[in-house]
């Protein structure tokens, strides 16, 4: 099978479609499939379910599709950094399911393991847990949390070989393990490719089973979030 396709959007044009439930790797803007996220956009799908650790910013990662109205439920931790966003949800235009990060984090990983469902105490006695069965285990209390299962995902790492074994580097190895194991179809955007043999197996972070398609973005743009600098 090649994996390798020539951009993102041929990567996409074939598997995205109106309704999906698309998971997105990052933290913040780091780590994000930045030409993955614009190719979705240019599909021009509607109402979508986004399942991200946060919504980008206005003008960038997933904002760009708030922008464009083709979210309408939100599966996040944070969402803290997009005025577009908060516009939308106090509107009633966008829906929202918060999750605490961690619990997140082991939806997607649950997702892709085929785990149904796990129970956890983070939640129990808030709104988290509004509506949920709650279990108790040697005294303890605990909420049922349902793993993800997304129809698409999409991840960025580093480098990928052409079987589609992915390594991520430093703080993009946050998320985007877990949702690219969570995805019906998966596709990387990695900043480099080689052929198969040329990474160490002990470094691959996502073994290429997981990864049916492949994108190469030579220069991502990394936009920084928020920049802090010392007066003077």
């Amino acid at each position: 099978m090649n994996k390798v396709y020539p951009d993102a959007h041929a990567a996409l044009s074939d598997i995205v479609a109106d309704g999906q439930t698309i998971a997105v790797g990052g933290f913040g803007l780091c780590g994000i499939p930045e030409q993955l996220i614009l190719a979705l956009r240019d599909t021009g799908a509607q109402q979508l379910t986004a399942v991200s650790n946060n919504a980008g910013v206005d003008g960038w990662g997933l904002g760009l599709l708030l922008q464009t109205r083709q979210i309408r439920r939100m599966i996040s931790s944070y969402v803290g950094e997009n005025k577009e966003f908060e516009r939308q949800y106090l509107a009633g235009e966008l829906e929202l399911e918060f999750t605490p990060q961690g619990t997140l984090a082991e939806r997607l990983r649950a997702g892709g393991a085929g785990i149904p469902g796990f129970y956890t105490k983070t939640g129990v006695g808030t709104l988290v847990a509004e509506g949920k069965e709650h279990k108790d285990f040697g005294g303890q209390t605990y909420i049922l949390e349902h793993g993800i299962v997304a129809d698409v995902a999409l991840v960025k790492a580093w480098k990928a070989d052409r079987a589609g074994n992915l390594v991520y580097r430093k703080t993009a190895r946050n998320f985007n393990p877990m949702v690219a194991t969570c995805g019906r179809v998966t596709v990387a955007e990695v900043e480099e490719i080689v052929e198969v043999g040329q990474i160490d197996p002990d470094d691959v972070d996502t073994p290429g089973i997981f990864v049916q398609r492949i994108v190469l973005n030579a220069t991502p743009e990394k936009r920084i979030e928020q920049r802090t600098v010392r007066a003077g």
